[in-house]
């Protein structure tokens, strides 16, 4: 038998599966489907029969496990609190040990998005010739429909100047007197390369409050797309890197925007320690990252109501969409609508069933689009339900789903940040 490492590691989870099928009611690719392998119990089952060695990683394993947003909503309700997304995660490096990663994946994942400097070279082409594609309204570009490797009709545009090329090392209090906190600021991919404006947006609110920012040029990725797809190896070494960029700063604190990203940064711990040691160095920069949602209340502790709302949005109803990597991986759930709701002049309306995946789950949504836009509509018709005029989100990829189910449905509400609702 082959070494199993990665799936021995995950074998009490895998075993703790009763077989009850509530993970059939909750999974939104089963609900679209009724695929047994699609939901958690079904995958659980072929991955415990490869741990005995009963099973192998065909072609259509591989399919299988590819088949999962690692939404965790199945482990939010799952009697024994099985951690399938460990589980799934672990078969996919297991797969990526013995089979290698795909060529088209590892171009993507070891050869340009861990190197950030190629990988802003790539971007910085794809931004001159995205002109090709006609926009579809506002900075959303519409991809026709024989491009097929994008999985994804409408995206919005790369920026004409990305945020590491925007932003200083260094960024005082605005107030003049002694910042009370020092914090690194992680740009991640997509602020980088697509939403700089609102990272710029995060680093002046941030100041305003009296906080001390520094932004390292040598950080990188989160390195979640490649540990998602199975590629430790570079998930490690992204993670080793983004670690010495910022251990150096002596910050008090490191604050992402993205949902996303600050929940890829606290799970380094949890998925790629090779050592004792090196588990400890990561345990030790996850005490460390703070999603902005959190950082507003549990660290600046700024009351809702002495925020301000943009003029632009008095008198407007908002509903929140709650990204998977905020509510269930880093449980982060009141604080976002307690600021909604504080916002004087705003409405709030709460969203059936606001924790239902949009239906991104990074590559998901490039190799199952049929299932992804069935999962937005769904997303879509909660947003009817609310009469809001708009969607708030904290992860630049729900907002890219958002808004491509929007224009998909004909769907009026727009998309934002949270951040781009305050002055």
């Amino acid at each position: 038998m082959k070494d199993l490492k990665e799936l021995k590691k995950i074998e009490q989870y895998a075993d703790s599966c009763i077989k009850c099928g509530f993970c059939t009611f909750f999974c939104p690719v089963y609900q679209e489907d009724k695929i047994e392998t699609n939901v958690a119990r079904g995958k659980n089952f072929l991955i415990r029969q490869i741990l005995k060695g009963e099973q192998k990683f065909t072609k259509e394993m591989q399919d299988i496990l590819g088949r999962c947003l690692l939404c965790k909503r199945c482990w939010f309700i799952c009697p024994p609190k099985t951690q399938i997304d460990r589980v799934v995660m672990a078969a996919r490096a297991q797969k990526v040990n013995e089979k290698g990663m795909g060529f088209i994946k590892r171009l993507i994942f070891s050869k340009l998005m861990s190197h950030r400097k190629l990988f802003g070279l790539f971007a910085k082409i794809v931004q001159k010739f995205q002109w090709i594609m006609p926009r579809t309204e506002g900075n959303v570009r519409h991809v026709p429909d024989f491009v097929k490797v994008m999985g994804r009709r409408n995206f919005p545009e790369f920026a004409k100047k990305f945020m590491r090329d925007r932003v200083k090392p260094v960024y005082e209090s605005a107030d003049g007197k002694p910042a009370k906190i020092r914090v690194g600021f992680f740009m991640g991919c997509l602020i980088d390369f697509m939403y700089p404006d609102l990272g710029l947006k995060a680093i002046e609110f941030l100041t305003r409050h009296g906080v001390e920012v520094v932004v390292p040029k040598d950080q990188n990725c989160c390195g979640i797309p490649m540990s998602t797809n199975g590629d430790f190896k570079t998930a490690r070494m992204l993670a080793n890197k983004n670690i010495e960029a910022f251990e150096k700063l002596n910050v008090d604190y490191i604050v992402s925007i993205c949902a996303t990203c600050s929940s890829g940064l606290k799970d380094y711990q949890k998925y790629l320690p090779e050592n004792e040691e090196q588990k400890k160095r990561y345990e030790a920069f996850e005490k460390k990252i703070k999603d902005i949602n959190e950082f507003i209340f549990d660290n600046l502790k700024i009351k809702p109501e002495d925020l301000t709302l943009k003029k632009e949005f008095q008198g407007k109803t908002a509903t929140w969409h709650d990204p998977c990597h905020l509510v269930r991986y880093q449980n982060i759930k009141d604080q976002p609508r307690a600021i909604l709701k504080g916002l004087n002049g705003l409405k709030y309306a709460e969203m059936p069933n606001a924790d239902l995946c949009c239906g991104m789950g990074g590559s998901f949504s490039v190799y199952h689009y049929d299932i992804t836009k069935k999962i937005g509509a769904k997303k879509m018709n909660g947003v009817k339900a609310t009469g809001a005029d708009i969607v708030v989100t904290a992860c630049p990829g729900c907002m890219m789903s958002l808004e491509d189910s929007a224009i998909q449905n004909n769907m009026p509400q727009k998309v934002y940040h949270i951040l781009e609702l305050v002055e």
